[in-house]
């Protein structure tokens, strides 16, 4: 086994190998044997005790060994990974990736590669950390048909938003707490502004749906504009805000939405309590009915556990002279745009306080052909606001109804605009 990688992820798969080799070989049927161990810098001090001469900076010439048949990847980033996996696979090697960025831009060469040289592809470790969730998705739920995903699957936004709620801390406190603590990185963008929940949410709307499905096609929404006063307006409705992966047939069922943003959500839905830095995946099929995945969505150990979980997997299938399941795409469902997805929203209307205020703002709402849900009205004078939620229209419907009220004289700012999911 080749492993690429030797950093929080991959300094835990050697410790569990060598903590677990006995019980692993049991599993597997043979010994699991570390062939070598590919990374940029050699010289680096490791977090776990190995034979440095394992260690090389040449992971081409490590992949194409001929002792290795099965390579794990855990250096993330497209390249050099997808030229490295792809030859691995060419060769009929089997790869177990935990790379959920090359998956969501580019898996579809990795399982064309996999096909043509026969080899295994397993990447339970790139989505939810330790959480068993793609492979329940790829084949526990095969003879299901998933109505609708919905998941928190980034531990670092869900850490921010949960202090937030539950200490009234601005979000660049909650960003400051969780990057002391390890949670956040010095630069969050790709957590904060939800470019990794949007490759795990093309990673999990490929499998629920049977269509291939890019992070380039994922509508993608982050977290830097909710203030605390959004959180606390929330909870006085008795709704959290968390930021959601939402991927779902169309109600004719001949497209997908999938997104990521932002929404509340009723403190009585299951994802409400997932709090810290866990992740937590609802999931809803036909047959089956509601699902939900839990536990922790990051972290070496976490992840190196998933990614463990495969080799033993892929071990197995080289030693029965099998492969595990393809690629599953004959939906071919097309991603359609955020526009035509259906969704409420939760509106705070600053207005002026004087009669016939509440009848123009409907008025605007039914010129768009959508329906109000609840109305209230919050403050005097300067200080009169409407708190107004929707019933169900589509996104485009929605923006249109929110640029008109914009333009209305009596509005003097639309506060906050935020979608509500969780409780239909």
């Amino acid at each position: 086994m080749a492993l690429l990688g030797c950093g929080v992820v991959g300094s835990q798969v050697i410790r569990l190998m060598h903590e677990q080799a006995a019980d692993l070989a049991a599993r597997v049927g043979a010994p699991l044997e570390l062939a070598g161990v590919a990374v940029r810098r050699s010289g680096r001090k490791r977090d776990v005790d190995f034979d440095p001469a394992l260690l090389t900076t040449d992971a081409e010439s490590l992949v194409a060994r001929d002792d290795v048949d099965i390579v794990v990847e855990v250096i993330g980033g497209i390249e050099p990974a997808r030229s490295l996996l792809v030859s691995a696979l060419s060769k009929g090697k089997a790869v177990v990736t935990a790379n959920k960025a090359l998956l969501a831009e580019d898996g579809a060469a990795l399982f064309e590669a996999g096909r043509a040289g026969n080899g295994d592809l397993y990447y339970e470790a790139s989505v939810a950390g330790a959480i068993p969730l793609l492979r329940p998705l790829r084949e526990s739920l095969a003879g299901d048909h998933v109505r609708r995903v919905l998941g928190i699957v980034n531990g670092t936004t869900n850490y921010i938003l949960d202090k937030m709620d539950s200490t009234g801390a601005s979000f660049t406190e909650a960003l400051e707490e969780a990057q002391s603590l390890g949670y956040a990185e010095a630069d969050p963008t790709a957590d904060v502004e939800g470019f990794d929940a949007a490759a795990k949410a093309a990673i999990l709307a490929g499998l629920a749906f049977h269509s291939r499905v890019t992070a380039a096609e994922v509508h993608r929404e982050g977290i830097t504009e909710i203030t605390a006063t959004d959180v606390a307006s929330a909870k006085a409705m008795g709704y959290v805000i968390k930021l959601l992966a939402i991927c779902a047939k169309s109600d004719d069922g001949r497209s997908i939405g999938v997104r990521v943003h932002p929404a509340m959500i009723p403190r009585t839905h299951p994802l409400a309590g997932v709090g810290e830095a866990y992740n937590a995946v609802f999931v809803e099929a036909e047959s089956a009915g509601q699902l939900m995945f839990y536990g922790k969505g990051a972290g070496g150990a976490p992840t190196a556990s998933a990614v463990l979980g495969d080799i033993v997997a892929v071990a197995r299938n080289r030693i029965a002279g099998t492969r595990g399941p393809d690629e599953s795409t004959y939906a071919s469902l097309a991603v359609h745009p955020m526009g035509e997805t259906v969704t409420r929203v939760h509106v705070a209307l600053d207005v002026a306080d004087k009669p016939g205020v509440l009848a123009r703002v409907a008025e605007e709402f039914a010129r768009h052909d959508v329906s109000i849900q609840t109305v209230r009205q919050e403050g005097h004078g300067d200080d009169a606001q409407l708190v107004i939620v929707s019933h169900r229209a589509t996104d485009a419907a929605l923006t249109a109804t929110m640029d008109g009220l914009r333009e209305l004289d009596i509005v003097r700012a639309v506060a906050s605009v935020m979608r509500v999911e969780g409780d239909d």
